[in-house]
């Protein structure tokens, strides 16, 4: 298992995207590299010149299938990533975040490629308690997480019942340079964003909720890690193993920008998950995954971005 993937003709879903698009430049250098985007939430013209880009939608069938003609490795990023928009519409966001990835897998089964799938800790729901191991109930709160638990399964039961190298990992909170505001981890941009502006960041509740927070880099070097290993036909949590209250966050991101700005409470969110914590001790034994961007250095790197205007 290792960083390094070299020689492959890959296929990157939702590669205009935020993870989708670090992924496609760790890989471009060395790699013959396919991106499948319908543009809806990316920005195909930053990718790199050399990268084939397929305007296509996950949700076809036989457009996923002629993009996966020829691939060594498929990363399937592509997903409908907004709780709010699965609650609803959740028969549109089933379509892609499920339908979607079985026609990834189906088309990878069809040339043998190799799956890595964007799965997420949404999937856990309510945790009874943190750290979250991969062998820990799954009770998913909305339909994005129902979504993805489905997907998650498939995933792994390819490998069981096809014999597909197919990796899921599931995503804790991500953020890093490129990221638009959203759930959970756009909370990040969302605070940085107002601490630059001057106007004050308000936090949802009494801010004691804990959230584990991983850079875009280490869930990139996730991947990769999972397009190599031999530890196929698994998932794995994809966070740091350390957690961060929302109320911490919001003093460190006005620390960070050194803006005078005042931090905010207001109602809670219903049905706010209270803890979220990875155990990422399965992924370090058998992926050889370490987490390497501490939260305020990541938060540094992510402020410099927004300064310059990075969407």
């Amino acid at each position: 298992m290792s960083e390094r993937v070299a020689g492959e003709t890959v296929l990157v879903t939702g590669g205009a995207g935020f993870i989708g698009r670090h992924l496609v430049d760790a890989l471009v250098d060395e790699n013959d590299v396919r991106v499948l985007d319908s543009g809806a939430s990316g920005e195909p013209s930053r990718l790199p010149d050399s990268v084939e880009f397929v305007e296509g939608d996950v949700r076809d069938a036989g457009v996923v299938a002629d993009a996966m003609a020829g691939v060594d490795v498929v990363f399937h990023e592509a997903a409908v990533v907004s709780v709010s928009e699965s609650v609803d519409a959740p028969a549109e966001t089933n379509a892609v975040n499920l339908t979607g990835t079985l026609n990834v897998l189906e088309a990878a089964r069809s040339v043998g490629s190799r799956v890595v799938f964007a799965s997420s800790a949404a999937i856990y729901g309510r945790p009874e308690s943190v750290p979250v191991a991969e062998t820990d109930e799954t009770r998913p709160l909305s339909p994005y997480g129902v979504q993805k638990l489905i997907a998650d399964h498939y995933v792994r039961l390819y490998h069981d019942l096809y014999g597909l190298d197919t990796v899921a990992l599931r995503y804790f909170n991500v953020f890093g340079p490129g990221q638009r505001g959203g759930d959970y981890s756009g909370v990040i941009t969302a605070f940085v964003d107002r601490a630059l502006a001057g106007d004050p960041l308000r936090i949802d509740g009494d801010g004691g909720q804990t959230r584990d927070f991983v850079h875009v880099e280490d869930v990139v070097q996730a991947n990769l890690r999972a397009a190599t290993t031999d530890a196929v036909g698994e998932a794995y949590n994809v966070g740091t193993g350390s957690s961060v209250t929302i109320r911490e966050l919001a003093e460190t991101v006005v620390d960070v920008t050194d803006a005078d700005v005042a931090i905010e409470h207001g109602p809670a969110r219903t049905g706010d998950i209270r803890e979220s914590l990875a155990d990422v001790s399965k992924a370090r034994e058998r992926l050889g995954y370490e987490p390497t961007v501490a939260l305020r250095d990541g938060l540094d790197d992510f402020v410099t971005s927004r300064r310059g205007g990075d969407e």
